[in-house]
């Protein structure tokens, strides 16, 4: 699925970029080669992104 239609970024694109460039959207966006445009999106990656950083944050489950 895609979150910028814009630029064809993919939601598992912007979960990848966010684990390793640590700006905003629009950092995030530009470390991917692709700026923001229209801006439609923006406050969907900006979601995304703190999502991806606060299970980064969480302790891996240990299975039995």
């Amino acid at each position: 699925m895609y979150v910028c239609i814009c630029n064809a970024i993919r939601i598992t694109e912007l979960r990848d970029a966010a684990q390793r460039c640590h700006g905003d959207a629009e950092a995030i966006y530009a470390s991917l080669g692709r700026p923001p445009q229209c801006r439609q999106c923006i406050e969907e990656a900006e979601d995304i992104i703190e999502e991806e950083r606060i299970a980064a944050k969480l302790p891996v489950a240990l299975s039995h």
